[in-house]
């Protein structure tokens, strides 16, 4: 009896997103043979679209793109990603300023490397980080430890705060902070608009606000609306 044929691998589906065509066609020529190109895009907002309807397992995401807001690929991140919920982005860019590696990683990219790497460093990076790694060219090490020192530092002081809160403060502060009246948050929890009143000056003591527009302004820091 012979042994069955070992199963096919499955190729990883990717989609590129750069505004240099010549560099896409190039990049898209180099990859390895366990790499599917699912589609390309040039723009932020093509790259938004392309990325929420192929849903690709890995995005390989230029720093520096036009339209959109001016975010470039930090946007395409965080407008594809809550639409894409088993994507994963990693930023290939010829820059390695500090400011353009600290950008994407707070807005979720797993891995940095420059368009100095061979189509054989890209496809090996997409597809470590499609297995959960994070990924990054060794000269950025520095900046990666200090973004993820950052962003870890901004979450526990987010958490320390809210801590102060019960979590009907917690509902009561977001209802504010997003313009509702007192009547409204009242009606919206059930509860008086004198406890609404009594949550308020609370949440403000607590927080060491003085009005609902610093409330806001807070919330809003802390993306919490």
């Amino acid at each position: 009896m012979t042994d069955p044929a070992p199963a096919a691998s499955v190729a990883l589906p990717v989609v590129i997103v750069d505004d240099h065509s010549i560099f896409r066609s190039g990049l898209r020529a180099d990859l390895d043979d366990g790499i599917q190109v699912l589609g390309e895009a040039a723009t932020v907002d093509e790259a938004i679209e392309l990325v929420i309807a192929l849903q690709p397992r890995v995005v390989l995401l230029d720093v520096h793109l036009p339209g959109g807001r001016g975010g470039g690929g930090a946007e395409v991140i965080r407008e594809a990603a809550p639409h894409a919920a088993h994507t994963l982005f990693l930023a290939l860019s010829v820059s390695d300023a500090a400011d353009d590696v600290v950008s994407v990683i707070r807005a979720g990219a797993r891995g940095y490397i420059t368009k100095s790497a061979s189509g054989a460093e890209v496809s090996d990076a997409a597809r470590r980080v499609s297995e959960g790694d994070a990924v990054f060219s060794p000269k950025l090490a520095g900046f990666v430890l200090d973004a993820f020192g950052a962003v870890a530092g901004e979450v526990a002081e987010r958490v320390d705060e809210l801590d102060r809160l019960s979590a009907r403060e917690q509902e009561v502060m977001r209802l504010i902070a997003r313009g509702y009246t007192y009547k409204e948050v009242a009606g919206t929890l059930f509860i008086s608009t004198k406890t609404v009143e009594t949550h308020v000056s609370a949440v403000l003591r607590k927080l060491q606000l003085s009005s609902r527009h610093e409330l806001t302004a807070w919330a809003l820091e802390r993306k919490l609306l």
